[in-house]
């Protein structure tokens, strides 16, 4: 049975489906979903790119943000970073051994924790990273609190593109959105919206104007809950990378309707068209993930640009973690660009926000990373 298929049946049975549940399927489905088939979805040879699939050095510069962060935490003998969504696991491969290479000191102390739902992809991440495994230093977990369970007292959680994939729900003028099956084709419907929903748009978000649509990305609450459970009796750092915007920017005209797909790096604003085929994706409201993190006892450190944040970890030794392996002009001249897609604002710098939260850090010496520089 195809995806459609078995989404067309669920709505027979059970009536218009809500948005996220169609989302859900379409992403995360055990066997049919986009995130469990066995072709790849990143890089060249897939549907789109991360800051990881660009240069290592994303790697790098962040490896030399989390030795600070453990040198914030008074360098303990253990620190787990633990990545939700690790998708390749090459940003992970690029922490470890650059670390290894860089700060060994950090390196000893460091422990890798992926974080990742389907089977398939944690069938890749244990082959990729087969001799981080076998050493003790990395382990893939299906769960955050399997991973959480196996961490010591001192973690940085990191999410890099993670929140744009959770389901959202969507909210038009006409009301909230339903899947329906007519015909052989999935088709909106509208229902009022819920009480859940008016009041997600009413804290953190905006109502959506004649002609609008916005989205309600409820799943990132209950998230938010367990990150900042895995915090309980622990100290250090989440790191949350994504595209995204504030409730400021939504009040000022911008980012609704973010919804998108993407398929062979071509982009599509219809999710109906290949079930389970296609990525599908939201921009992030960071000011739900702040206010929720906050409520839970998590200091919010900044929100920035992913441009401020690695301009200022690379600009004291002038990106040497981007050009030290390379030998020949040409070489210098092809990672010079790659450098400026992570940090130009036309291409991922100002589009990616950077949210920087702390549990049990001095707010002084939290206030002290490289990271922040530019954001003071």
């Amino acid at each position: 049975m195809s995806l459609r298929q078995l989404i067309a049946d669920e709505i027979r049975r059970g009536g218009p489906m809500q948005f996220a549940r169609y989302m859900e399927l379409c992403l995360y489905h055990p066997e049919l979903g986009y995130y469990s088939r066995a072709t790849e979805q990143f890089g060249k040879a897939g549907d789109f790119y991360t800051s990881s699939d660009v240069h290592a050095v994303f790697g790098r510069l962040l490896s030399r943000q989390f030795e600070e962060m453990w040198r914030a935490l008074d360098s303990p003998d253990r620190i787990d970073v633990i990545e939700l969504g690790p998708g390749r696991g090459l940003f992970a491969a690029d922490v470890l051994d650059w670390s290894a290479k860089q700060f060994p000191d950090f390196s000893r102390a460091l422990r890798y924790q992926l974080v990742e739902q389907s089977p398939t992809f944690r069938t890749r991440l244990q082959e990729r990273l087969a001799s981080h495994i076998t050493n003790g230093k990395a382990a893939v977990f299906a769960t955050l609190e399997e991973a959480t369970a196996a961490a010591g007292e001192h973690i940085i959680l990191f999410a890099n593109e993670f929140f744009d994939a959770l389901p959202v729900e969507i909210v038009d003028h006409r009301g909230s959105v339903r899947v329906m099956d007519h015909d052989g084709r999935f088709v909106e419907q509208f229902v009022p919206p819920s009480p859940l929903e008016l009041a997600f748009l009413d804290s953190y978000g905006v109502q959506p104007e004649p002609g609008e649509r916005v989205e309600v990305p409820l799943a990132s609450l209950p998230w938010m809950d367990r990150i900042a459970r895995a915090f309980d009796a622990r100290s250090g750092f989440a790191v949350l990378i994504d595209y995204g915007y504030t409730r400021e920017e939504q009040l000022a005209g911008r980012h609704r309707d973010t919804l998108m797909t993407y398929r062979r790096h071509q982009a599509s604003p219809s999710p109906f068209e290949a079930p389970g085929e296609q990525d599908i994706t939201a921009h992030v409201n960071f000011t739900a993930l702040r206010s929720r993190g906050s409520e839970l006892g998590l200091e919010s450190i900044a929100l920035l640009t992913q441009s401020q944040f690695l301009i200022g970890i690379g600009e004291e030794t002038q990106f040497a973690d981007a050009f030290q392996d390379c030998k020949l002009p040409q070489e210098r001249a092809k990672v010079a660009l790659q450098l400026k897609h992570l940090i130009s604002p036309e291409a991922m710098g100002e589009t990616f926000q950077v949210l920087l939260l702390s549990h049990g850090v001095p707010k002084e010496k939290a206030a002290q990373l490289s990271g922040l520089k530019l954001a003071r």
